[in-house]
């Protein structure tokens, strides 16, 4: 049955593959030290579940050196310029984005398709096996269009990641975080608060405490998926489920939304934020997240307003 060892097993070879072009990029100082961050994180992925709870934690202490010490640097691999990039996007247009296209397109479809086809693909991950499907074949699409070397994808793509650097892996870091949380129970702890600031038998202070403590939450650790088990723990499942009789997937799936618009205004979400800002060369780092705080606010009051008409109709 295909499942999660297919994805990760693609994803652990992509980044073999960086790794090895990062330990033979001659002109990189830190070739050495990027090699090992994304040979570190094929392991992850590729033998995870063989080496054990010690033998991942000590891989992430790894990971966690590597990147601490400012062992990684941007790699001096010979990849496409900005003006062959630019006359190659004039001549182009916006069929630029077919490629990409087709990933979405295919996950909607494959998790459609997959669904009829339960002895095939795990029933939990229809829709990260049909992403990842779709990945192959947005690849496969380049490949025929481009008429690109076997190596240009991958080189590109280490191209990113050099720049991306350690923030690549700061959304399951983070989500890893929100788990550790909810485990030491600190969900508890802010439900104890939350229960002495919200009025006893309001509904609405229940809602605006949820959705607003997501976001603040999301601002504080950078990642909605690390907020989520402690909101939920905290407000979620206790009273707007427990006590108010709450749609549960409603209330789990705005939140996560509200949690997103946290997203939107921190820095800690480096990976959405600061990254952009660093790939497009801005010289104010805080430009992407200036631009966004006006979307984010208001989609935050709508988010409160669905959450309370759609989850206690």
């Amino acid at each position: 049955m295909i499942g999660t060892n297919f994805i990760y097993g693609l994803a652990g070879l992509v980044f073999a593959v960086f790794a090895v072009l990062a330990a033979t990029d001659r002109g990189n100082r830190k070739r050495f030290g990027n090699a090992g961050f994304y040979g570190l994180l094929a392991v992850s992925f590729l033998l995870g579940d063989r080496i054990g709870d010690i033998g991942n934690g000590v891989l992430v202490l790894g990971l966690v050196a590597i990147a601490g010490t400012g062992a990684m640097g941007r790699g001096a691999r010979a990849t496409t310029g900005p003006v062959e990039r630019q006359a190659e996007s004039e001549r182009r247009g916006n069929r630029l984005f077919l490629p990409a296209l087709v990933i979405p397109a295919t996950a909607l479809l494959g998790t459609l398709v997959f669904k009829a086809m339960p002895a095939l693909v795990d029933p939990k991950q229809i829709t990260l096996v049909a992403l990842a499907c779709g990945v192959i074949l947005a690849l496969a699409a380049g490949y025929a269009w481009f008429r690109a070397r076997p190596a240009t994808p991958f080189v590109e793509g280490l191209r990113l990641m050099d720049s991306v650097g350690w923030a690549a892996v700061l959304p399951q870091m983070l989500a890893s975080l929100g788990a550790v949380f909810a485990l030491a129970g600190v969900g508890q702890v802010v439900g104890g608060l939350a229960g002495a600031a919200i009025p006893d038998g309001s509904l609405i202070g229940a809602v605006l405490v949820y959705a607003l403590g997501m976001t603040a939450f999301t601002m504080v650790m950078g990642n909605a998926f690390a907020a989520f088990p402690v909101m939920f723990a905290a407000v979620g499942m206790p009273l707007l489920i427990g006590r108010f009789h709450g749609d549960p997937a409603v209330i789990a799936a705005i939140g996560m939304l509200a949690g997103f618009c946290g997203t939107l205004m921190t820095p800690m979400a480096a990976n959405f934020n600061l990254v952009p800002a660093a790939l497009l060369d801005l010289k104010d780092k805080g430009a992407v997240i200036r631009a966004q705080v006006p979307t984010a606010l208001p989609l935050l009051g709508v988010n409160i307003a669905l959450l309370y008409w759609l989850g206690f109709r």
